[in-house]
């Protein structure tokens, strides 16, 4: 087993990377030279490939083996970020990212929705029932440290290191995590799939993905269960830079630090699941500890705008900062290790000619219940204020509570 999670780890961090590029860096540089929160917002859309995943993944399923298909797509994404690197990087005075970035950067998306689709194949194909825990605490903390590698950590090394030298080194990363999935003995011993399987017309392929049981209430809850910690979440450091907060403090702030502690929350979800906790019961007390933790948070951003308040070093103010940004990702660390568990259980019930594209329709709802939020939030703050946001953050928050209550009996 030991085996089995080292390679995927390896991967999987390396899967993470352009998720930190964007969700890390580009948004405190645009926000630090001036755009809007609207603007900066938007920029998320360029995650749209990732809401597609579900028109390749039959082709993962029946068409060629999981190991071309996670090469291919990583060689490709080291070719982009090459490309990326004779760039130059966003500056002060522009409105916006210029058209030839945003179309690489669409790219590296693409890219790097396929390889996810084959990574996920090659994980629900590995992992045994017992190992499901272990293996997607892996999954999650691995991909995790790849963002935050990728985010919060170029964001410290950017004034020293050049926007060139940054990609070139995101290239050679790349290659080499492709030649590590071309080589490795596990991935070329699974079986490569046949053209007599199941091979059923799109709307045939629905109603099956549908059938598999428990899928309506995990597609529901995995739609819902990030929608108020990711709007929160997305906005919060933004609007501690206009209090106060510089960019490389929010760099090891919401980059470095608070990712450490998102890793710490996942391996101790997974902990917890290797000690036989039931991923459901496992929920529904952390997801009680959440909102709670967005509560204070929103407090803290209440009083931020009252007069006198301020991020200096040494107030109080910043330490509850800290606190909050840490506590919300600790927090949101477990969760997500425990829903990611309850979705592979739930993609292995289906047929095996199905699980790869069932995953990825879970995992692509997932995705857009995280990509709304944190695309909306600057609109929302924009145009409703930030104060209103956060309340209906915690309303959202409350959602996936109620969900589980509805749970099937063959998830628990």
């Amino acid at each position: 087993m030991h085996g089995k999670l080292l390679l995927l780890a390896s991967l999987y961090l390396v899967q993470g990377l352009p998720y930190g590029l964007q969700s890390g860096l580009l948004p405190i540089l645009l926000r630090d030279h001036g755009l809007s929160l609207t603007r900066v917002g938007l920029t998320k859309g360029l995650y749209a490939p990732w809401l597609l995943k579900l028109a390749w993944a039959p082709l993962v399923d029946r068409r060629g083996s999981p190991r071309v298909w996670l090469t291919l797509s990583t060689v490709s994404l080291g070719l982009v970020c090459g490309l990326l690197a004779a760039l130059p990087p966003p500056h002060a005075g522009q409105t916006g990212l210029p058209t030839i970035m945003m179309a690489l950067l669409l790219l590296l998306n693409l890219g790097a929705a396929v390889q996810d689709v084959a990574l996920d194949t090659l994980a629900v194909q590995l992992l045994e029932p017992k190992e499901l825990g272990p293996g997607n605490t892996v999954q999650v903390v691995a991909y995790k440290l790849g963002s935050a590698l990728a985010g919060g950590g170029l964001l410290v090394l950017f004034p020293t290191l050049s926007w060139p030298l940054l990609f070139l080194l995101l290239a050679a990363t790349y290659w080499l995590a492709a030649a590590l999935a071309w080589a490795a003995p596990a991935l070329g011993q699974l079986p490569c799939p046949q053209v007599s399987e199941h091979n059923p017309p799109t709307p045939y392929l629905l109603q099956d993905l549908l059938a598999v049981p428990g899928t309506f209430w995990t597609a529901g809850f995995v739609l819902t269960y990030k929608l108020g910690e990711q709007g929160a979440g997305s906005l919060f450091p933004l609007l501690l830079l206009d209090h106060g907060a510089s960019a490389s403090d929010l760099g090891l702030w919401s980059g470095l630090g608070a990712v450490t502690c998102s890793i710490a929350g996942s391996s101790l979800g997974g902990a917890l699941l290797a000690r036989h906790w039931q991923p459901l019961s496992l929920l529904r007390s952390v997801l009680q500890l959440r909102l709670g933790g967005l509560a204070c948070q929103t407090a803290l951003l209440f009083y931020l705008s009252t007069p006198g308040a301020s991020l200096d070093p040494g107030t109080i103010t910043r330490a509850a900062a800290l606190l909050s940004l840490c506590l919300q990702q600790f927090l949101g660390g477990v969760v997500t290790t425990a829903t990611f568990t309850v979705m592979m259980h739930c993609s292995q019930l289906a047929p095996r000619a199905l699980q790869a594209t069932h995953y990825s329709l879970l995992a692509t709802l997932e995705l857009l219940g995280k990509l709304l939020p944190g695309t909306l939030a600057g609109v929302l703050a924009d145009g409703l204020g930030p104060h209103l946001c956060f309340a209906a953050f915690l309303i959202l928050s409350g959602l996936p509570i109620l969900d589980l209550s509805l749970a099937p009996s063959n998830l628990t």
